[in-house]
């Protein structure tokens, strides 16, 4: 005859079951975690990662209201004069010391040479412009039809003389020239002038053998984190763009985000010396609405340079002027054209007033 359990005896046994449960969950829960706490890179890097001892810069273009890039039909770049101007201002007035130029074309040689000729204390990373050698209308929102083949043929020779130009400069400024990048968010999928990475790959090695500069990439942090693995391997650093306000973000989530737009690279390419070769906040906005003030990108400017600066992490606000040629010409409050420190015509915002612009 089997004996009776009694009720107490259940209570017992479930409540040690329960017990036991809870533990194990507790137990994997905490084994969860620590991985997750293993699988985070440590973001901070030495003082000697810092591009040319920088942790503070600035991107510079400098076209002003009635100026732009060759878009077609030829480009209207900035007198010497207006360049001079803008360079004492970014680095007399406002305590830059490395600026990065998007391009190796007329406008940048204008620069260097400038910087050269005055004595200008001012470290350039170099740009290389790529134009498009895919037609990525399927993946750009304003590209409505194909590019056209026989274009993408033509780009693929101005890209090679691009390549040829700022081989030049870098050699011809050794002592500006603090590094050179190599095609500018050519490779994340929303952009309308795409080269394959593997294109990207074999110009990269091309420069890299006839410079001594260290030579790099800059594009969009999802890619990198995404896909970026293979073409760091081929880079000096890798240079990322982070725009929280782009992503739907206010100011209070401003620098939180962008910490963790870092993090999501660091932790998917753990070895590569990391720099931020764009990160802004527009002071004004359609597409943002309150949430793009000349506040708001004070804030933002200083709580990311101040944070950048601890970890020796070389970061480049974007951008030194607004630039009325961007966006749409029938929309004088689009983002792109509003995220300079400065006015279209040389205003300090308020991120810059506390500055001397004698």
């Amino acid at each position: 005859m089997k004996p009776k359990i009694s009720q107490l005896g259940i209570s017992i046994k479930l409540s040690m079951m329960i017990l036991f449960f809870l533990w194990s969950c507790n137990s994997l829960f905490g084994k969860v975690k620590e991985i997750k706490s293993q699988n985070r890179r440590v973001i901070q890097q030495q003082p000697k990662d810092l591009l040319a001892g920088f942790s503070k810069a600035v991107s510079y273009s400098g076209f002003r209201t009635g100026q732009h890039p060759d878009r077609g039909n030829g480009a209207i770049c900035p007198t010497g004069g207006q360049i001079l101007e803008d360079l004492k201002l970014l680095s007399f007035g406002s305590g830059f010391g490395l600026i990065r130029l998007y391009d190796s074309g007329e406008n940048s040689e204008s620069v260097l040479k400038i910087i050269s000729q005055h004595k200008i204390n001012l470290k350039v990373m170099l740009g290389i412009w790529l134009n498009a050698e895919i037609s990525n209308h399927k993946g750009c929102a304003w590209l409505k039809e194909p590019i056209p083949a026989e274009t993408l043929a033509k780009n693929k020779v101005a890209n090679l003389k691009e390549i040829g130009n700022g081989i030049m400069l870098a050699r011809q400024y050794p002592d500006i020239v603090a590094a050179v990048n190599v095609g500018n968010e050519a490779l994340v999928d929303w952009n309308d002038h795409m080269v394959n990475v593997d294109t990207v790959i074999s110009y990269v090695r091309r420069v890299k053998k006839s410079i001594v500069q260290p030579v790099t990439v800059a594009d969009n942090y999802e890619w990198w984190a995404a896909h970026g693995s293979k073409l760091s391997k081929e880079l000096d650093f890798i240079a990322i763009h982070i725009y929280p306000v782009w992503e739907g973000k206010d100011i209070q989530q401003g620098l939180s985000y962008s910490i963790a737009n870092v993090q999501k690279v660091r932790d998917s390419i753990p070895d590569s010396k990391l720099v931020i070769s764009e990160a802004g906040w527009a002071s004004e906005a359609s597409e943002f609405g309150d949430r793009a003030t000349v506040e708001k990108q004070m804030v933002y400017y200083r709580q990311l340079m101040e944070w950048s600066a601890k970890r020796n992490i070389t970061t480049f606000f974007f951008e030194a002027f607004d630039e009325d040629w961007k966006g749409d010409p029938n929309n004088s409050m689009g983002a792109e054209k509003h995220w300079g420190l400065f006015t279209v015509d040389r205003k300090p915002k308020k991120i810059m007033q506390g500055y001397n612009m004698n």
